[in-house]
């Protein structure tokens, strides 16, 4: 018979993905989130094209579950960061995605094993009680609770980044 590893020796993987941080802090959450991961991290750092003077970093992680939460709470501290944290879905584990924004703060979510994210239906019950019958302010309710204020304000820096991003040219053959 083969014992099940306890879920602390179950590993996880995820990314780290800094959309924006001032160049200065850069080697500091490189450290956070190895101090987390309990090995040194080193991420290729680039200019963030969406924010004059800033940079953008993403950096594919390993570790125990839980370990997403862990490394969202080390960034959580530098409140001028834009970034992104998510841990996959395991057999035995949700996923989870963690955003935070100048502005808006961090938020959480569970995602499904194809990286959707998930409302719970207690959430979902919340946002229909405080609607009422109001359509408009139910669909408000929805889009905070799937994080689109978050999404909003990050896509920018996305986008910047993919434009960073080496480009790879596919031809049509045939």
């Amino acid at each position: 018979m083969t014992e099940r590893p306890s879920r602390s020796t179950r590993t996880a993987r995820g990314v780290v993905l800094v959309h924006s941080s001032p160049r200065a802090l850069c080697p500091h959450l490189e450290w956070a989130v190895g101090t987390v991961l309990g090995e040194p991290v080193s991420c290729e750092w680039r200019e963030q094209p969406a924010q004059r003077g800033s940079m953008r970093g993403e950096y594919y992680w390993e570790g125990p579950v839980g370990s997403g939460s862990k490394i969202a709470s080390a960034l959580h501290g530098w409140e001028q960061l834009r970034y992104e944290v998510s841990e996959e879905a395991t057999a035995t584990t949700d996923g989870s995605r963690w955003m935070h924004t100048p502005a808006l703060g961090i938020f959480h979510v569970q995602t499904d094993t194809a990286g959707n994210t998930v409302v719970s239906e207690d959430r979902v019950r919340h946002a229909i009680e405080q609607a009422g019958f109001d359509a408009l302010a139910l669909h408000q309710q929805l889009r905070m609770a799937l994080g689109q204020a978050w999404d909003d304000e990050l896509e920018p820096f996305r986008w910047a980044g993919d434009l960073a991003a080496p480009v790879v040219w596919l031809h049509r053959a045939g």
